[in-house]
This record gives C-alpha cells, structure tokens and sequence, in this order.
C-alpha cells in the first residue's frame, strides 16, 4: 500500500475542511463532500475534487474520513454512501459520536463489510488547520497501514486504545477529555461574569493567579476570547458543544453517574445557543450568565 492515498472526507465544517487540507498538503487526493456544497467549494481552490453526493465522494477511495455534526448525521450519510462504498475499505469516524452512536456506527461498518475504526480527535480550530490534532483510535489491526498515513497528516500525535472500533474505547476517552474541556470552559465564563458583577477588573484575577498552581493556559485563551474577541470564526462551536454536553451526561447516566456540573454546562451552551451564539466560540456560554447582554 503506498502511503499517498485517495481519502473521501465527508463533513467539511471547521474541524472537516481544516483535516481536508492537511491531507491535500501531504500528498495525498481528497474527495470532499458537504451536506451544504458552498461549505466544501473552496477545498477545490486547494486541489480537491468535490462531489456532488457522498456516493460519488466514496468512490475509489483507500479509507473513508467522515468529520460530521453527530451519529445521526454520520450514520445518514454514510447511508447514502452505501451504494459505492468497497468491501473491506477502510472507514474512520471522526465525530464525537457518544457511546450508543458508535455502537450503531459499528454495526453499519460489519454489515457493509468495512473496516471500522472509531477515530475521534482532540483539539480545535486552530491546531485542525496546521494538522497538529491529537487522534484518539481504535481499530482492528490489520488496517493501520492504510489508515495511519491519513491520521498522521491531521495529527501531531495519535493514542491507540483498543483493536475493537465498535467497543468505543476512544470514544469514552474523548468524552472524558471533553468533560474537562466544557467544565473549564463554563468555569471561565462564570468566573469572568462574577468579576463583571462585582466590579472587579479581570486582570486584577488574572494578576492574581498568574503563573501559580492556578494559572492554566487554557483559561487564558478563554478569557481572552471573551475579553477581547473574536468569538467568530469559532475555535470549538456552542452548538457543537451543547451536542457533547449532552453525550457526556448520558455517558454518566448510563454508568450511573452522576456529572451535575456537566449537565449544568450544558443547559447554559444551550441557553446561550438560543439567544443566537450557536455558531460562535463556545467562551460565548459567557452570557448566559446574565438576563441582558452587559454593558
């Protein structure tokens, strides 16, 4: 198998588009596909083929890439793939498609005979458009060949964690990394919203933890996004995040746990998503602090 390979992505949102060109600048071909064509138009500027269906984006290609919203939207579209898709091709799943979703995934992948790999990734916007993301993968030996190249050209790094793709164990390793993710990410805004309320300047609290045991880089690029902007283009969508919200809450009730803080996360992404911010950076949860936007 030659390392440059024919690679169908299907879902070129911001994570999908940005994975898309680190593909095309490692040599390898890129058929893009997106449920909205004007999404995947400018990959063409870029060298990809964009396809009219996702029938048409499968054909041919060594390993399927589907970087998709949720289970739901991937499990349709791959569906619709259904009729061009090659025995014993290789498919990776990108999305954060919760425990249940990659069961059913799964099960799509025996019945049409591919070799499944549950293959979400860690990371945003910005480290997606220099393919320095972190894979998560599990999945069956015997096509890692083919599928290494392809996750080596959108990550820096990649963490096998199991032979098994339909067993979900990358899956519940991001769910858990994305619980860490949101909880920081809600602490911020509410955080910097108190110090609204209270009259305190935030560089006052940033001063005040600065380079101790409570600093943490990711609280500053948070901070910064709400301070100073700009909340758009997103880094990591409130309507994506409200969806893992949700997985990471249903993860726990199905383990019998309890994520409290989890779930209040997720009423606030979603609260905030309802006022408008649904396609901004996640750090926009910030206002639903407040009853009115401040001042």
């Amino acid at each position: 198998m030659t390392d440059k390979l024919t690679v169908s992505v299907l879902g070129t949102g911001i994570m999908g588009a940005a994975m898309a060109r680190s593909l095309l600048r490692a040599g390898h071909t890129v058929r893009a596909w997106n449920r909205t064509r004007a999404k995947a138009g400018p990959l063409a500027a870029d060298g990809a083929h964009v396809a009219g269906t996702p029938a048409e984006a499968v054909e041919s290609a060594d390993v399927v890439l589907t970087v998709l919203h949720d289970g739901p939207a991937t499990l349709e579209t791959m569906r619709l793939a259904a009729p061009a898709l090659r025995r014993g091709g290789v498919w990776a799943q990108s999305t954060t498609a919760g425990l249940e979703g990659v069961a059913e995934l799964a099960g799509f992948a025996r019945g049409h005979g591919l070799l499944f790999y549950d293959a979400p990734v860690l990371g945003t916007r910005q480290p997606a458009e220099a393919g320095q993301l972190t894979v998560l993968a599990a999945g069956p030996a015997e096509g890692r060949d083919t599928v290494t190249p392809v996750f080596d050209a959108v990550g820096a790094r990649t963490v096998w964690t199991g032979e098994d793709g339909a067993a979900g164990s990358a899956t519940r390793l991001k769910l858990v990394a994305n619980s860490w993710v949101l909880a920081v990410t809600s602490a911020v805004g509410e955080t910097l919203a108190l110090a609204e309320a209270l009259d305190v300047e935030p560089d006052a609290f940033l001063g005040l933890i600065e380079g101790g045991p409570l600093d943490m880089g990711y609280l500053r690029a948070k901070a910064g996004l709400i301070l100073d902007g700009p909340l758009a283009p997103a880094q990591f969508a409130v309507n994506t995040a409200a969806k893992d919200a949700r997985l990471i809450v249903r993860a726990g009730e199905q383990h019998g746990v309890r994520l409290d803080v989890a779930a209040a996360g997720a009423e606030r992404l979603e609260r905030v998503a309802g006022r408008g911010h649904g396609d901004e950076d996640m750090a926009a949860a910030y206002y639903a602090s407040f009853d009115e936007p401040p001042a």
